[in-house]
């Protein structure tokens, strides 16, 4: 399919506060500041090629995020540095029912949920992001789904628990399905914007999509220049303009 992932977008209250937060913590760099938006940018070295980029939103978090990121530490005493500049930068310890992992889970100073994770081998050479991870009921299904319109092939699957997306080039951070039985409540205050290339039809490639499986959405704004869709699982995502 001709589009690809393009941004991880996350609704904030304070969009420029989030971001400094996670450009310390990640060791990246704000790289756009606008009033509708900032962009937050890894380093060429760390095979992260999407922004994160933080949009003002009028609606506080109310419900545990469907998607989140996963840190990637490599040794345990990198893990705990991690959780350290975390707490240190404004993060906090939360409890989502995981119980005693080895994985520790923290929220941003806005309640986004992330975990960094324990040294794993999968994970050695993503950067400083080892996973955006989607909680989904049927991964097998989605991971499909998302391959399609990333052309991010499977490249892991563990039975009908989880199955990890990665680049065709094997580098930066896997996009992982986790089986997860919760029903989704409200919109996703994380989600992800992919696009055609530059010079391609925006129309046709929305029409692609639409026939991968996405549904339209209705986010009471028409005359956005990009599409609103979810996808089979009704998580929101975006087909921006071709770039």
């Amino acid at each position: 399919m001709n589009t690809h992932l393009v941004n991880l977008v996350i609704d904030a209250a304070r969009p420029r506060v989030l971001a400094d937060f996670w450009a310390a913590l990640l060791g990246w760099r704000v790289a756009v500041e606008e009033p509708d938006e900032v962009d937050v940018r890894a380093p060429e070295a760390d095979g992260w090629d999407l922004d994160l980029v933080f949009v003002p939103v009028p609606e506080a978090k109310v419900v545990k995020n469907r998607v989140h990121l996963d840190l990637a530490s490599k040794t345990p005493e990198h893990q705990e540095e991690l959780v350290a500049r975390a707490l240190d930068l404004g993060g906090r310890r939360v409890d989502v029912g995981q119980g005693a992992v080895p994985w520790v889970v923290l929220a941003d100073p806005e309640g986004n949920e992330f975990c960094v994770l324990e040294p794993r081998e999968q994970y050695m050479d993503t950067g400083a992001v080892a996973s955006i991870l989607v909680d989904s009921r049927s991964p097998a299904r989605l991971a499909e789904f998302w391959a399609g319109i990333t052309g991010w092939p499977v490249r892991s699957q563990e039975g009908e628990v989880i199955v990890g997306l990665r680049t065709p080039s094997g580098r930066g951070p896997w996009l992982e399905f986790l089986r997860n039985e919760d029903v989704k409540q409200v919109k996703n205050r994380v989600h992800l914007d992919v696009a055609p290339p530059a010079g391609a039809d925006h129309a046709a490639a929305v029409s692609e999509v639409l026939a991968a499986g996405a549904l339209a959405a209705d986010v009471g704004a028409p005359t956005l220049p990009w599409r609103v869709l979810t996808d089979p699982e009704g998580n929101e995502f975006c087909v921006l303009t071709p770039r």
